[in-house]
């Protein structure tokens, strides 16, 4: 699919839904061909409408704009990719940033792939990736973990199964939650794990932030004032020498669960009980057999 754009030209846009990514605060990212596919779409989906509204004045557009979010009836979504197979270009948007990332939308996208729509992304702005660039952590990989349970027993939960992981992890968070969510990944992944607060990205009171998680959980416990607006946390992976000493452990968990279970069984009570991925363990009984442990000894 071809569009012809020019900055601050509305292209022609072929029939299909176009993925726009829009500011997540400087109003001056959006790029010129988010500009020309907003001004040119049939109508824009969007999140909240009075906050699309408003970009769109700034920017002069004027354009239909329908509601569509988690909240809305299915015939909300079936109305809007009817006018894509009647020929139409809908713009998805939301709120702020890339849609789709945290945010309502992909079962838009998935029906849409399933009735043969072409499927347009028009990148941009993302506070995931932006506050990743800034951090300092690793970027080679990393797995975005989204917001963090409300509920105290939920989010410990949550947190000591990824204490193991070794990707950089990436977390939305709510200011009010902020020091909890600190205090509860200090106690989950030790205090001394690197860590950074990404705030207000983009925005006047832009504040990025590196220091061991204990030092960042001390700070906002007290210091409320700091943990306004936007929030991304981005934290270092488990050490590797730490993963490998995990993995001899959940090795010789599993063999002791294959002495009296099926590997399927034997590999999903040792996840419970260790915490390493399901999967992973069961291709290990499958690849290594009865020497796993040893093996994994020796190679560590």
């Amino acid at each position: 699919m071809s569009e012809s754009i020019g900055v601050g030209a509305a292209p022609v846009l072929a029939p299909g839904l176009y993925v726009v990514a829009t500011p997540i605060g400087n109003l001056g990212d959006i790029s010129p061909r988010a500009v020309g596919v907003l001004r040119a779409a049939s109508q824009i989906a969007a999140e909240d409408s009075r906050h699309t509204r408003k970009l769109l004045s700034h920017l002069g557009i004027r354009a239909s704009v329908t509601v569509y979010n988690d909240h809305s009836v299915p015939a909300v979504r079936t109305a809007l990719l009817e006018r894509v197979l009647a020929g139409a270009a809908i713009a998805l948007v939301s709120d702020a940033g890339t849609p789709l990332i945290a945010d309502p939308g992909y079962r838009l996208v998935r029906e849409a792939h399933a009735l043969g729509i072409a499927v347009v992304p028009v990148p941009g702005p993302s506070a995931l990736i932006g506050a990743l660039s800034v951090s300092g952590q690793p970027t080679d990989q990393f797995c975005f973990e989204g917001f963090l349970p409300a509920k105290p027993a939920a989010r410990a939960a949550r947190l000591q199964r990824l204490a193991r992981e070794p990707r950089t992890l990436i977390f939305f968070e709510a200011p009010h939650r902020l020091a909890a969510s600190l205090t509860a990944m200090a106690e989950a992944f030790g205090a001394d794990r690197s860590a950074t607060v990404s705030r207000e990205l983009t925005k006047r009171h832009e504040r990025v932030w590196q220091a061991p998680l204990g030092e960042l959980a001390q700070a906002y416990a007290v210091g409320d004032d700091l943990a306004k607006g936007e929030i991304v946390l981005v934290v270092d992976g488990a050490p590797s020498g730490g993963q490998a000493a995990d993995d001899v452990e959940a090795l010789r968990v599993l063999q002791a669960c294959m002495q009296e279970l099926p590997l399927a069984r034997a590999a999903r009570l040792a996840h419970r009980l260790t915490g390493v991925d399901r999967k992973r363990l069961y291709q290990w009984g499958l690849e290594q057999g009865p020497c796993a442990v040893e093996s994994a000894e020796w190679n560590h």
